[in-house]
């Protein structure tokens, strides 16, 4: 996280609890997971959301006006389990952080076991399904 707020041109992020984040602790999917955050503190221009162990760690952007609240809310795509960060950017370039560790369920369907060949994950027979 702090190489990619660096490569972006701001200060050492500081954990603080006027950020907050909401995410699962089980992703049984990781291709959509849900996440959201928000601050509490006025003059919030950004709200950004980081994927640790990403090959790219920048997930998604929200840039906010001044008369809008530090609300966030958006679905990421995790293929293992990741500590998503929460980063808030203020006027005068603080830079506020909450973080979440979101667990992804192995195969990313809820299961370890994969579908026999010629059954599809319900059971049906047909082409296999990839989760």
């Amino acid at each position: 996280m702090n190489e990619a707020l660096k490569a972006l041109g701001y200060a050492a992020p500081v954990e603080s609890r006027d950020v907050s984040i909401q995410a699962p602790d089980i992703a049984e999917d990781g291709a959509s997971v849900a996440v959201s955050a928000a601050c509490s503190l006025a003059g919030v221009k950004q709200v950004m959301f980081l994927l640790d162990g990403a090959p790219t760690a920048l997930a998604a952007v929200f840039n906010l006006g001044a008369e809008l609240e530090a609300e966030a809310s958006t679905r990421l795509r995790l293929a293992r389990s990741s500590v998503v960060f929460a980063v808030a950017i203020t006027q005068d370039k603080k830079v506020l952080f909450a973080q979440k560790e979101v667990k992804v369920a192995m195969g990313a369907c809820g299961a370890d076991a994969k579908p026999a060949r010629g059954l599809r994950a319900d059971g049906v027979s047909g082409a296999p399904v990839r989760c």
